[in-house]
């Protein structure tokens, strides 16, 4: 164990013990700055997200609906299978969307009672 962080600009120290694993990129540094732009499209794409939870507030009625406990499921399963198809860890999707669920309902609580019903004609 070393106290020392790694040398970005070094060569790889370890290698996959997978034939067919094909590296991404030839130093740390250039894997960071790969991360890097890809948060920045990450976080563009949970802005975007939580301007539709926020207006999602407008159609329910209490706390309940907002938690809406089905939905998180739904989303759950959903997320967990568009990261086998993508190739992904489905375990850390499903631990980053449950983080990421629990943020916006908290948010959209807040939003929600920030709210005043309106009148709906009766149909």
């Amino acid at each position: 164990m070393t106290d020392k962080e790694p040398d970005t600009h070094g060569t790889a120290l370890r290698r996959f013990r997978d034939p067919a694993y094909v590296p991404l990129a030839d130093n740390l540094a250039q894997v960071r700055e790969r991360i890097d732009a890809i948060d920045v499209q990450i976080v563009a794409l949970l802005a975007e997200r939580g301007r539709y939870v926020k207006d999602a507030a407008r159609f329910k009625r209490d706390a309940f609906q907002v938690s809406a406990p089905q939905r998180q499921q739904e989303v759950i399963d959903k997320v967990r299978r568009l990261a086998e198809e993508k190739g992904a860890y489905p375990e850390v999707v499903e631990a980053a969307y449950r983080a990421l669920i629990a943020g916006f309902i908290a948010r959209e609580q807040q939003d929600h009672q920030a709210m005043v019903d309106i009148e709906v004609p009766q149909s």
